[in-house]
């Protein structure tokens, strides 16, 4: 239904009459059980009040007006039906015989209900007027248009998410905030979920609402999700809803978010798998009312698989439609409904194959009754929910391969998982995906373990419950049924649960490793920068040398070198490091962490405890150079370093990571940065997904100057890609910088959807754009510069809607262009000007203001809500160069180095954070290994008040200090205990 028009989603969930939907009535044959199935296609008997449609001025009407309103009614009604028969249409069963009964029964109720309709217009429009009347004393509108949809869970979707009809409908004068109030939605937030909001079925056709399943998947509320949905659809990024439509999600943050985007994908891939599978069978001639319900009820690719597989083409059938072939389907029935008339003598067929003996019959009737318990709903529902009760336990051992096939060395690191056994609720992550990387290799067999317990309780209420006879039936009859239970259970049931528990606990582990990179990788792009240095960049190496580059604050090359500190002329070598440092004045080295990291970083420290490099006071740091050979040989690094050695280009790509590293790190795709845990057994296509997203939202919340910021970081901003960041570029070259972010809309190719999402995360110097505006004037008062960017072709019609150019200080700071009007009234309420923007004085007038009205007080008067008052508050407030990174873990700097073997078990010393997995962080301490923090020893209580407010923990270039519990040398191992975080 996505693909109909607004107005169509709205009359189509507006029906009232229970005729309508006579469609799927006809296609359960008057099946009590399908019909009841079939009722969730009918809407409520009480359609909820419409708050959008304004009541009419005339307090009465006259009746010629009511007649007419009558006759439109039922000409919508009409056309409500032809839009549900169309979107019903594709699940209707292929029959002649079936689709002619229908067109014969859809007639005749279409008649009884034209005559029941004429009879009862009268009534109707009565009612529907009163209605429009209640509405328009309880919830009086400034203007609105009858048509209108209904928003379902906020009234905030009339001026927030609704899509554009025209370029001139867009604008962002006014913010799009809570105005619209009303009794059952106060302030935007509903206080319950509206009825008839949360269907989805028309969405995805199944026979689950995508938001319950949504909420119950994620645990997150129903009217939350709602809001997510409808924001995704409408082409909302992550970063624009997480700053901008925080109210609509409950304040979700961004792992969340990102989680229920993934759910949601995944329910949209079930239910268009199911469709495509539901098109094969009908093409095929297999289609029945039991086999389509079975499959609108699948909510996972386990379920679909386990209905779809007897149907598969080229599939020789299963043994139950084999027995089917044979005509025992109704004995099987009959075992179930009527026993006592069943006579299994009368199927025997001698010298038919299956049926020449009695025995051949019972063993086909058992296989379908086998087949039916395996698939009914009710009965895979109650043993699932038995198994979370019962012990259910996955194990692993030693797989039986010849040595030929295996390395040895791979087998010794399955150690722990050759005898291994554990809770299917109690493993963690990290050891499922280890059992699954063995199981790949072919070192280890797994599978899961269900006890005997499970399998008599699950026999004992099919017996007594589900699949108890109704009537009396002889023993041998019971017999059969019991065999049955038996074969079904360990022939289709237990392999379906097992699928079904590994497909979950990968699933969980795939999706906890990649949000464990996310979150490593998002502090890993928010460590603080070091501005304002200049730094030496050092790339190690033995026989090729170590590659040098200095560059300049402002991170241009200044000079590049190699130098051979480890083939014996350390001595000569360090001289010419000396004369670098002195003559670019630098003090700070960044020493990558790859091959000789260890030796280079004992030559630097020898020289700087001997003092060597004075006057200087020169310290160094080592960084993580994983990606910067990759990123050396791109095409990126061609053209950004012409000509340069990539040997050379790794060791520019060094320095840089310490002065701005998400403006370096961006270049290199995520999945290469190296701060992950099995990340080459994860879904790739999800870990990708991921990755960018974090990526995304990183470099919007940090923001960009969009007059000096380079291409490669423009595309990583939300709303854009590189085609856009290319024509904005462009665009910037050719008429010079942007004097405000509304001039962003005559960039080619960036619409007003695209300008809305990325609008609040470009930033316009002020500064830059006061030297631009300072040229010399012409004698017109404008300056030469400006003139030059208004100036138009010979006969080219002007745009109505030229922006002119004049600086907004706003356009500085984080504040949505649609919230301009509010930040202007705000200013107004305490005397506020936008020249004092980020000076210690507006920030003394706010906090005088809102001591005095409150923050919820001033948003009523504003209104809007709190999210967003605080949004310009915080614009207003910040400084000119405020950047959140500083708050962050810088690179540690040191001057000296200790060895492993000066450690000893006791010793208290600090380190840097270098990855985090779920089973402990691994923190580099200076000894050339890293030490491993077991998760056990990382508690609350341990971090500091900071990180609790952050919910980060531990990640990525935190400091910490820890002390050594346990020193292996020969396997190179340091367990440490985590003290506190610096």
């Amino acid at each position: 239904m996505s693909s109909l028009p607004r107005r169509a989603k709205t009359q189509a969930l507006n029906v009232e009459s229970k005729d309508e939907f006579s469609f799927f009535s006809e296609l359960s044959s008057g099946s009590e059980e399908d019909d009841k199935e079939d009722s969730i296609w009918e809407p409520q008997k009480k359609a909820p009040r419409n708050r959008k449609q304004p009541a009419t001025k005339e307090p009465k009407q006259k009746l010629g007006q009511r007649v007419k309103k009558n006759m439109a009614q039922e000409d919508d009604i009409s056309k409500d039906v032809a839009v549900k028969e169309e979107l019903n249409s594709p699940v209707a069963i292929v029959d002649a015989n079936l689709e002619e009964k229908n067109h014969k029964l859809r007639r005749t109720k279409t008649l009884k209900t034209a005559v029941r309709k004429q009879k009862n217009s009268a009534q109707r429009a009565k009612k529907k007027l009163q209605v429009d009347e209640e509405t328009s004393q309880a919830s009086p509108l400034e203007s609105g248009d009858s048509n209108m949809e209904t928003p379902s869970t906020s009234t905030t979707w009339q001026g927030m998410c609704k899509k554009e009809e025209s370029e001139e409908d867009f604008t962002f004068d006014q913010s799009p905030l809570k105005r619209m109030k009303t009794e059952a939605c106060p302030q935007g937030r509903p206080v319950k979920f509206p009825e008839g909001s949360s269907s989805m079925d028309e969405e995805v056709g199944m026979n689950w609402d995508i938001v319950q399943v949504l909420s119950e998947r994620t645990s997150i509320e129903l009217w939350v999700c709602a809001n997510i949905i409808r924001l995704f659809n409408d082409d909302n990024t992550i970063p624009f809803i997480i700053r901008y439509r925080k109210e609509l999600i409950n304040n979700l943050d961004a792992d969340s978010l990102r989680e229920v985007r993934q759910t949601l994908d995944e329910l949209r891939a079930v239910a268009k798998k199911v469709h495509s599978t539901i098109q094969k069978i009908k093409k095929e001639g297999k289609m029945s009312e039991c086999l389509l319900k079975a499959l609108l009820n699948c909510k996972t690719f386990e379920e679909l698989e386990h209905v779809s597989a007897p149907y598969k083409t080229g599939s020789k059938g299963t043994k139950a439609q084999r027995a089917k072939q044979l005509g025992l389907e109704g004995a099987a029935w009959t075992l179930l409904e009527n026993p006592g008339q069943l006579n299994l003598l009368s199927y025997v067929r001698p010298g038919v194959k299956g049926l020449s003996e009695l025995k051949d019959i019972e063993t086909g009737v058992q296989h379908i009754l086998a087949d039916m318990i395996a698939k009914d709903k009710d009965t895979l529902d109650f043993i699932r929910d038995l198994c979370q009760h019962r012990y259910i336990c996955i194990q692993s051992s030693l797989a039986k391969v010849s040595s030929k096939k295996v390395n040895e060395k791979d087998v010794d690191k399955f150690q722990l998982y050759q005898n291994f056994s554990c809770n299917i609720r109690n493993i963690h992550h990290h050891q499922i995906l280890a059992i699954n990387r063995g199981e790949n290799l072919k070192i280890l067999t797994v599978k899961v373990n269900i006890s005997d317990g499970v399998k008599n309780e699950f026999c004992r209420w099919c017996i007594q419950n589900r699949w108890r006879p109704r009537g009396f039936a002889r023993p041998e009859l019971m017999q059969i049924l019991r065999n049955s239970l038996d074969d079904s259970f360990k022939r289709l049931i237990v392999p379906l649960l097992c699928r079904e528990f590994r497909a979950k606990l990968t699933s969980d582990a795939e999706k906890q490793s990649v949000m464990m990179f996310g979150q490593n990788l998002r502090q890993l792009l928010l460590t603080s920068p070091v501005p304002g240095r200049t730094l030496m960049g050092v790339d190690p190496g033995y026989k090729h040398g170590c590659k040098l580059a200095i560059i300049s604050p402002t991170s241009q090359i200044l000079h590049t070198d190699v130098v051979y500190l480890h083939c014996g002329q350390g001595f000569r070598e360090a001289e010419k490091i000396k004369r670098l440092l002195l003559d670019f004045n630098c003090s700070t080295v960044v020493i990558g962490n790859g091959t000789a990291c260890r030796e280079t970083e004992a030559y630097f420290a020898d020289l700087i405890m001997r003092n060597y490099f004075a006057p200087l006071d020169v310290v160094y740091c080592i960084v993580s150079e994983a990606g910067a050979s990759i990123y050396s040989v791109s095409p990126e690094a061609n053209k950004e370093m012409p000509g340069l050695d990539p040997n050379l280009r790794s060791a520019v790509s060094i320095a840089r990571r310490v002065q701005d590293p998400l403006a370096e790190l961006v270049k290199i795709e995520p999945k290469h940065i190296g701060v992950g845990m099995y990340q080459h057994d994860v879904s790739q296509t999800l870990l990708k997904a991921t990755l960018d997203s974090v990526v995304e939202e990183c470099v919007s919340f940090v923001g960009v100057d969009i007059n000096i910021c380079s291409e490669v970081l423009l595309r990583h901003i939300a709303g854009l890609n590189a085609n856009r960041a290319k024509n904005i570029i462009e665009w910037r070259e050719k008429n010079g910088p942007f004097i405000n972010r509304e001039q962003l809309k005559k960039v080619k190719g960036l619409g007003p959807k695209s300008f809305q999402q990325c609008a609040g995360f470009i930033r316009v110097n002020q500064d830059y754009v006061r030297t631009f505006c300072s040229q010399p004037v012409d004698s017109s008062g404008q300056s030469r510069a400006a003139a030059s960017l208004t100036s138009e072709k010979p006969g080219k019609k002007k745009n109505k809607e030229d922006v002119g150019l004049i600086p907004n200080p706003l356009d500085q700071t984080c504040i949505h262009p649609e919230s301009y009007d509010i930040a202007v009234r705000f200013l107004s309420f305490f005397g506020g000007t936008l020249h004092e923007i980020g000076k210690p004085e507006m920030q003394q007038k706010i906090n005088s203001f809102l001591g005095k009205e409150g923050i919820e007080k001033a948003a009523q008067k504003l209104e809007t809500t709190a999210h967003t008052l605080q949004v310009i508050i915080d614009g207003l407030s910040q400084p000119e160069s405020f950047d959140f990174r500083t708050d962050f873990d810088k690179p540690d700097f040191k001057r000296s180095i200790v060895c492993l073997e000066d450690l000893q078990i006791g010793t208290v010393v600090t380190g840097k954070v270098e990855n985090a997995t779920m089973f402990g962080v691994f923190v580099d301490i200076g000894v050339g290994k890293s030490g491993l923090i077991p998760i056990r020893n990382i508690t609350e209580a341990k971090l500091s008040k900071t990180k609790k407010r952050r919910s980060l923990g531990l990640g990525p270039g935190e400091r910490v200090e820890v002390k050594v519990l346990n020193i292996d040398i020969p396997r190179s191992r340091i367990s440490l205990d985590l003290l506190r975080v610096l």
